[in-house]
Parts: C-alpha cells; structure tokens; sequence
C-alpha cells in the first residue's frame, strides 16, 4: 500500500465520523513509516530553502497522524475491552502492530476479568459450556448469575443455556436435559 495526504485525509475523516475501526492494510504502519520519511526528507530540504508552506504541510502531516493514532488507540481499547467481556475475540481494520496491542490487552482485561468470576465462585468453563434444554414450562424474561438476560421461554422449547442457568431449571423442575 502508498499511502499519500488524500488517503490519510480520507483515513482522518473516516474515524472522526465513525465509531468503528476504519479498515487499514495490514502493512499501514509500514506504509505510514516509509511516507513520513518521504515527506521528512522534503521537510528538511525545505528548511535549507526558508519554505514555511513545506514546514507547515509537515506540521499537519503529524497533527493528522497524531489524531488517526490517538482515535485508533482509543476504539482499539474499548474493542478489547468489549471482547474480554463477551469472549469475542475481534481484530478486523487493524495493522499488525495494532492487533498485537489489541492481543496483550485483550489477554491482560481477560486475566482481570477472572478475579471477578473467582470473586463468586464461577468459573469460566461453567459459564461457557451450554447445556441442551427442554423447557417445561413458560418462563418469563430472567438475569441469570452471569447477569445476562434470557428468555422469554415456552413450554416445550429447546434451548440451550450455561450450566449454571440450566442447573436451576432442572433443580426446579421447569426444565429438563434435553
């Protein structure tokens, strides 16, 4: 990829107006390394000619890098932290430099997140694992111990739910192992 002012202006506006990730190619940090230094170069060349419009264009060159960097670093965190919570791992639009920060900090919000399944007893397998159900009876609308919502079922339905959910029903009565 040869990345030019046109397409860092397009990549800025992109993620000014957007809450996702612009997509990038993979090699945009490289890409971004190789255009700076071209236009370092010009810079330089410039200042031996007095040019303020050069020095100027180089100014802004960094001010958009700096603002494409900082809202990346920005949707990049919150992606991770996303993905730590739901365990859906995603790291679509980014460089490789950016999906290896995404990685550490997915792994780092995700060892953190276990002191709060330890802190009650549940471990991430119980909440994970999804057991084949035959409802018994209509159920309305509940937050489960993972405090997340499930239902409304109907008698007779199958689905699937945590053990944890699943052992309540069956305890119950209301539902039994499918």
């Amino acid at each position: 990829m040869r990345l030019d002012y046109d397409e860092l202006r397009r990549i800025h506006r992109l993620e000014k107006n957007t809450s996702k990730l612009v997509e990038v190619e993979d090699d945009f940090i490289s890409s971004l390394e190789n255009f700076v230094e071209d236009e370092k170069k010009k810079y330089f060349a410039s200042l031996k000619n007095f040019s303020s419009s050069q020095a100027r264009e180089f100014t802004n060159l960094k001010r958009i890098i700096d603002d494409i960097f900082q809202m990346r670093e920005k949707k990049i965190l919150n992606k991770a932290l996303i993905s730590a919570h739901t365990k859906d791992y995603d790291d679509n639009n980014m460089s490789v430099e950016e999906k290896e920060m995404f990685k550490k900090i997915y792994k780092i919000l995700v060892t953190h997140r276990e002191i709060f399944y330890d802190l009650f007893g549940e471990n991430e397998k119980e909440t994970t694992d999804l057991v084949n159900l035959s409802i018994l009876q209509d159920i309305p609308t509940f937050v489960g111990t993972d405090m997340k919502e499930y239902g409304p079922y109907s008698k007779g339905q199958e689905v699937k739910l945590p053990q944890k959910v699943a052992r309540m029903f069956i305890t119950r009565k209301i539902a039994k192992e499918a």
